[in-house]
């Protein structure tokens, strides 16, 4: 199922070109922020994103990384996700 190798291995998960792009730029916007070039924007855009959707790329990855990393900071302990 592909919820599951998402949560698994989200750089194997068999995905269309434009969902890999996204999924390939938010892993690296995660995991290695300061390596993120114009390169990077350019294959979203190459992908068929545009610029506002790009924005929402950024803004959802880092809202997400901001939330987890306080709740973190704090001992919160985060409800399991499952459906």
């Amino acid at each position: 199922m592909l919820v599951e190798q998402l949560k698994v291995d989200p750089s194997r998960a068999p995905l269309e070109p434009p969902d890999r792009a996204m999924v390939d730029y938010v892993i690296k916007l995660t995991r290695a922020p300061a390596t993120v070039s114009e390169d990077d924007i350019e294959a979203l855009r190459a992908a068929g994103f545009d610029d506002r959707a790009i924005l929402d790329m950024a803004q959802i990855t880092a809202y997400f990384a901001f939330v987890t990393r306080i709740a973190s900071g704090l001992g919160v302990a985060l409800e399991e996700w499952t459906r």
